[in-house]
């Protein structure tokens, strides 16, 4: 994803450092970078944005552009989109983060500079804020509490701008920990025949003539279990341990 073809996430008079690293880490989960900050109330930089952001920082706050108003903040931009969940006196199309986001990739198609505005956290944004604003973007959520906390905010419309960008499986199976990698047939039956091979040791398939129904019994249970791989070793590491102690 061109850095140049992102929209500007401009968060408009944020009041905590806290939020404004939130807002980092949501836009970098969808390959954002392109922050602006309109007088932020405690200054910048701001220790507590960085400490949030995490991994986040370095690629969004350290590039993070300041400005004393939103109309300085915009100076570059083509379209906006101002994020609000009050209705407006104001005659504007009104989209879904959805409708909005496929709205602004067919207007990067075609060259144009996009941003998405944000307000403070207590208030959201003012009037005189969305009427800078070429539309407003409003979340379909539960009419009886529509507020959303900043982080969530950036996060929704990050997820529609990069949907069908970024890759479909969040963790492919080649760099997946043994945790979450279903363990192989054959990785089942080597446990089942390193169990088996124990438990004939210490004589538990008896008596002898029911040892074959028994062991039949018992492969069949590994065969049903959903195991993983870290599974299969902690099987095979339990009952080393066993043998070891005895």
């Amino acid at each position: 994803m061109a850095r140049h073809m992102e929209p500007v996430i401009i968060l408009v008079r944020p009041q905590m450092g806290e939020n404004i690293g939130a807002a980092a880490r949501a836009m970098l989960n969808f390959g954002l970078t392109r922050m602006r900050l309109v007088d932020p109330r405690d200054g910048w930089p701001n220790a507590r944005a960085i400490a949030m952001a995490s991994g986040a920082a370095g690629k969004v706050l350290d590039q993070a552009q300041v400005f004393p108003t939103l109309a300085e903040a915009m100076h570059d931009v083509d379209y906006c989109y101002a994020t609000t969940a009050r209705g407006r006196e104001m005659t504007k199309p009104v989209l879904t983060p959805e409708t909005a986001m496929a709205d602004a990739h067919a207007r990067t198609a075609v060259g144009e500079k996009i941003a998405i505005i944000f307000g403070p956290e207590r208030a959201g944004l003012e009037n005189d804020d969305v009427a800078r604003a070429n539309a407003i973007i409003t979340v379909p959520v539960n009419p009886d509490f529509p507020s959303l906390n900043l982080g969530q905010a950036v996060l929704l419309n990050g997820y529609e701008w990069s949907r069908g960008r970024l890759p479909a499986e969040p963790a492919p199976h080649g760099r997946r920990p043994d945790a979450e990698v279903p363990a192989t047939r054959l990785e089942i039956e080597k446990l089942a025949d390193h169990w088996e091979s124990r438990l004939d040791e210490a004589g538990f398939f008896f008596p002898a003539e029911k040892a074959p129904v028994m062991k039949l019994t018992l492969r069949n249970l590994w065969s049903r279990l959903p195991l993983t791989r870290a599974d299969a070793q902690i099987f095979h590491g339990m009952l080393r341990q066993l043998i070891r102690r005895n």
